[in-house]
């Protein structure tokens, strides 16, 4: 190397005491930059090493500058100070470099460019999944629970991961995996043993009953928090999305007042298909779908005030927007679908589907914080995983069942 090789000396009392005592023999040490017969200022090798470059520009051919570009740099070093030496962070002029500059552009060009296309997948997968979902509950039957029994699998084994997660595991011990997969199965199973047998009560307390055996007969130390969160996995994963096959397939009754069913093809099911369980699911999905996004457009635009430290992005301008955006779509297709047949029914079918989409939200979001992750899983590009994208629809169902089979009579709406 070019500063091992020039001829260095100096006297032996600007050293520092460690060097200038010679230890292992080596008294003759000689630093220096300049040729001996010339006279010199006298440079520590202290002051040397805390003024050498940290970093070095794409012009220097070496990782080390030569001895001449040092002696250029340091002929003054007696008359300068540490203060007029220029930063690390800094250009060869005292100012920020243009390759610094080129990478702070590009990366912001690379992180336009990344939502960008995050935005086009959550686009196209949103109208894949809705016109897909439309055909599914259109066609109803076995097709639309089995649909909903695949979807049920996913968001269980997705509900079950965030309860294994490490920071809700320290403060509550998870089921074991086997107990969980046996609890997925028997959400699986559940959507079709409603579709079948037309009612929830024998399926839901036959299968509480064989999770707590298998809680209890676990290896090791059974706790009742194994059994809590296994069981509350049960009625949030299988029992609560059942209620969309009570509300879609056992309201058989045909919608008479709806002009479409004129026209629907003899071939598709004719004028029958269309029942009040295809139009209130129908409207209720449509109205949750209105919504998030009113929900979403309006916390973007005028969001200022939160409305719960569970989500800290939701803001209650956006909770009002989504409300308004809910109310208005079920009372438009309500008019359109001619049911229900008053204006005061749809309005309150509106606000209960806006509040069951609301609160499965927040519930998720609950689970998601406490668990430390941003989205429940990674299956859909661009949304997250199943849960994120049917947390809206949990609770939704039930509430609209208890309103047409419950509300409507009873009062008369």
């Amino acid at each position: 190397m070019a500063v091992a090789t020039a001829h260095c000396s100096c006297s032996l009392h600007s050293l520092p005491s460690s060097l200038s005592t010679g230890r292992r023999g080596n008294n003759n040490l000689r630093v220096s930059m300049w040729p001996s017969p010339t006279p010199r200022p006298v440079i520590s090798v202290r002051h040397l090493l805390r003024h050498l470059p940290r970093r070095f520009s794409a012009a220097d051919s070496t990782f080390f500058p030569s001895s001449s570009s040092i002696a250029e740099k340091y002929t003054s070093t007696t008359e300068s100070t540490p203060s007029s030496m220029p930063s690390p962070l800094e250009g060869s002029g005292g100012e920020i470099s243009s390759t610094d500059i080129s990478i702070s552009e590009i990366s912001l060009e690379q992180n336009q460019k990344g939502q960008s296309n995050q935005l086009k997948k959550r686009v196209v997968f949103g109208l894949g999944i809705g016109f897909g979902a439309g055909g599914v509950v259109v066609a109803g039957g076995w097709v639309f629970a089995a649909a909903l029994a695949a979807v049920v699998l996913a968001g269980s084994r997705e509900f079950f991961e965030l309860v294994r997660s490490r920071r809700i595991a320290d403060g509550m011990a998870p089921p074991p995996r086997y107990v969980s997969r046996v609890c997925s199965v028997i959400c699986f199973l559940m959507p079709l043993f409603t579709l079948y047998y037309g009612h929830m009560d024998v399926s839901v307390i036959f299968s509480a009953f064989i999770i707590a055996i298998a809680v209890m007969l676990q290896r090791g130390n059974p706790r009742f928090a194994h059994l809590a969160s296994t069981v509350f996995g049960l009625f949030y994963c299988g029992y609560l999305p059942s209620f969309w096959i009570k509300l879609r397939c056992s309201l058989a009754a045909p919608a008479l007042n709806t002009e479409i069913g004129k026209y629907w093809p003899v071939l598709l099911g004719g004028r029958a298909h269309w029942t009040v369980g295809l139009v209130a699911t129908l409207i209720s999905i449509s109205s949750i779908i209105a919504a998030d996004t009113f929900a979403f457009l309006g916390g973007r635009a005028f969001g200022k005030t939160p409305l719960t430290d569970i989500s800290p992005k939701k803001t209650l301008e956006g909770a009002f927007a989504g409300l308004l955006g809910c109310v208005v779509v079920t009372v438009i297709l309500s008019k359109i679908l001619c049911w229900p047949k008053s204006l005061p029914s749809a309005l309150v079918y509106g606000v209960l589907n806006f509040a069951g989409s609301i609160f499965g939200d927040l519930l998720e979001s609950l689970i998601k914080r406490d668990a430390g992750v941003k989205d429940s899983g990674s299956l859909i590009p661009g949304h997250g995983g199943i849960l994120d994208r049917v947390d809206s629809y949990v609770f939704t169902g039930a509430l609209s069942y208890c309103f047409v089979k419950v509300a409507l009579p009873l009062f008369g709406l």
